[in-house]
């Protein structure tokens, strides 16, 4: 009995292990994915007015050269989930640039007849053993299966011989998730030593060819308005209006514009186009082996996507968006990194850029709010650059922010830290060909700069007024010409908006801004433009055609000003609302606010035609505020930005909807205007 008992104990167990092992796994994110965001549908959907949005989006779905509408109308009802999560995120390398989108299906119906909706005409879904799938666009593909579709757009290009490290390179064969992609290599891997392929120069010369004829047809068409032009200057002794054909009958436009002469198409480029259908034939085998590859990969798994957990780190369940983006990938690996290779300090700036970027997006019912966290790979450069924001606050500064004013920008940092922190990159170059070399420069600018001293000038405190933008009309010069085309200079005026401003930071040492103004306004060079008028120095062009008419500077109470206006460097009246600002701006590291209606009002005198005014006038009716702060919070930096907005929609999402349909419905009216 108890032998029984052991044997059935060790084929359960044996059974259970062979679960284990073929049991289905998530498929793992690409390990070369710079980007991964996910979309909170059960919040986002609940923000969405469809009504709203569906004729927005069929008219943007609408052919603009048939003006055939899209035969799908309601894209409300795809037979996808919207309330679920989204998994988006996106990869590359030197030859491959990849964007997924995985999401639910709970109407399978309604997403084939979505799908055939939107597709070429004439293509045929395939289907496979755990999925079906069809290429709506030459790069991009949808596969899906009873409840689960993945959106896949997909770009290749030839690899090429690395010519900054000089060695030649495949980077098909390092796609991201590892697929075997092993035909795409054997097709496209490239020998060292490239003997010349007289078939590669020659479609090389074709294409100087199809450049040299494009111009050619360029140009007869160019040929041919200018023609016209002159035909009907030498009948109306005038220039027609936009539309010129509406300006004649049909008889009459024929004899006054004559037909263009069309291009007659030669065997030559019909066989150049050939050879390019067959390029694009062998690429689209490629990316849709790539596309099925990965295909394959997810429907073989259990549908779940395992994310490495450092790519979540800040995710906050709540909000309505969240992002990750690794940009020292970005930036450090393609040919970009292979660039920086070649140059001395290239290190360091791959130092630099070794970090990545978190994002939380909320739509909120009055306002978008956007958190974003910084962190460098490195702790210990995380931590120096941490320190960068820790400074000290300055009282005298926030007393120039007003609430009349458009916008302000405030900075209270650690000046001497970034000392430390150029230290810290230069330190991590790693065993590179000047290591030594740089040890020793750093060493000696220890030894040689008074960092102290250095960081008494400008501590770190500052601040950015725009008080206002005024109208000034300024002097140019434009060109007119006769009727034989002699040139003829022609002096005019144009009104610009000129802004009036105040920058202003702390010092301690007054000292030595004063030396440097009083150089300017002494020396018999610059004492040309630079003077002094009691206890400011002032800067003018004599010639006035500048935007600016003059600049003040001033150093006063440890505070060291350069403004448009010398009245600007007083404590403004502040409002309860200016006096919280203020208090904001001493409490950050980096703070600001930004008046987007008042400033579009200063900038009005730059849009010119009525389309431009009349989206002007519905922007400025709509826009709101924006505030900006920075913080340091646990091993990252920390940023807030606030849009708050100011019209009826429902929430802040149809808020950019309802904005971006209107000026929409403004350009198209002008269009049609045009036409009549």
């Amino acid at each position: 009995m108890k032998s029984l008992l052991l044997k059935t104990q060790i084929i359960t167990f044996i059974l259970f292990g062979f679960m284990l092992v073929f049991a289905q796994k998530s498929m793992k994110l690409p390990s070369d994915a710079i980007f991964y965001m996910e979309i909170n549908g059960k919040q986002l959907n609940q923000k969405i007015n469809w009504q709203k949005l569906n004729p927005l989006l069929h008219e943007l779905s609408k052919n603009k050269k048939s003006k055939e509408k899209s035969s799908w109308n309601d894209y409300s009802k795809t037979g996808i989930k919207y309330d679920a999560t989204q998994y988006h995120y996106a990869s590359f390398n030197d030859s491959i640039q990849t964007y997924t989108t995985h999401f639910i299906v709970d109407n399978k119906e309604k997403f084939q007849e979505f799908i055939n909706a939107t597709k070429k005409k004439g293509l045929e879904v395939s289907k496979k053993k755990d999925y079906s799938y069809v290429d709506i666009d030459d790069n991009i593909f949808v596969a899906w299966n009873n409840d689960r579709a993945v959106l896949s757009m997909v770009n290749y290009t030839k690899p090429y011989k690395d010519t900054w490290s000089e060695v030649v390179i495949d980077s098909v064969a390092t796609v991201a998730d590892s697929v075997a992609v092993a035909t795409v290599d054997s097709a496209y891997a490239i020998e060292p030593e490239i003997p010349f392929d007289y078939k590669e120069e020659i479609i090389s010369l074709k294409e100087q060819i199809k450049y040299l004829k494009d111009n050619i047809r360029e140009s007869n068409k160019e040929i041919t308005r200018i023609q016209k032009d002159i035909k009907y200057l030498e009948k109306n002794h005038k220039y027609p209006k936009e539309n010129v054909d509406t300006q004649h009958s049909e008889g009459e436009a024929e004899e006054v514009y004559p037909k263009e002469e069309e291009y007659t198409e030669t065997e030559a480029d019909t066989a150049y186009q050939k050879e390019l259908d067959s390029v694009r034939i062998e690429n689209f085998k490629i990316v849709k082996k790539l596309a099925e590859d990965r295909f394959d990969q997810y429907f073989s798994s259990n549908l779940e996507i395992e994310v490495p957990k450092a790519m979540l780190t800040f995710r906050d369940p709540d909000s309505d968006a969240y992002v990750y983006t690794d940009y020292g990938k970005m930036v450090n690996d393609g040919i970009y990194g292979k660039m920086m290779k070649r140059f001395e300090f290239g290190q360091f700036l791959k130092n630099a850029y070794e970090s990545s970027s978190y994002y939380n997006l909320y739509f909120d019912k009055d306002k978008v709010k956007l958190v974003n966290n910084y962190q460098h790979k490195n702790p210990e450069i995380q931590k120096t650059i941490s320190s960068v924001y820790r400074g000290k606050k300055n009282k005298k500064l926030a007393a120039l922010i007003n609430e009349k004013s458009i916008g302000y920008y405030v900075m209270n940092v650690n000046g001497a830290k970034t000392f430390d922190l150029m230290y810290d990159l230069l330190k991590e170059t790693g065993d590179s060909e000047y290591k030594k070399e740089m040890e020793l420069i750093m060493e000696t600018m220890k030894i040689v700069l008074d960092e102290e001293a250095i960081t008494k000038i400008a501590p770190g405190n500052g601040i950015f007024v725009l008080n206002e933008l005024k109208s000034k009309k300024v002097d140019y010069t434009d060109y007119e010409y006769d009727d034989d085309y002699n040139e003829k200079e022609v002096k005019k005026t144009k009104d610009v908006a000129v802004p009036n401003f105040t920058f202003a930071f702390a010092t301690e040492n007054e000292g030595y801004w004063n030396r440097v103004f009083n150089v300017m306004a002494t020396n018999k060079h610059l004492s040309k433009k630079f003077s002094k008028t009691g206890n400011f120095y002032s800067f003018k062009d004599e010639k006035g055609g500048g935007y600016m008419d003059q600049l003040y500077m001033a150093v006063k109470d440890g505070v060291v000003y350069l403004t448009s206006s010398t009245d600007n460097i007083n404590p403004q009246s502040q409002s309860d609302v200016s006096k919280q600002w203020a208090k904001d701006s001493s409490k950050y590291p980096l703070s600001g606010r930004l008046d987007i209606q008042k400033l579009l009002i200063g900038l009005e005198k730059e849009f010119k035609t009525p389309s431009e005014r009349k989206s002007l006038d519905f922007i400025r009716k709509n826009v709101g505020e924006m505030y900006y702060k920075t913080e340091v919070k646990g091993e990252s930096v920390e940023t807030e930005i606030d849009y708050n907005i100011k019209n009826s929609s429902e929430n802040s999402l149809m808020y950019f909807f309802d904005l971006f349909d209107e000026i929409y419905k403004i350009n198209e009216e002008e269009k049609k205007t045009q036409i009549l």
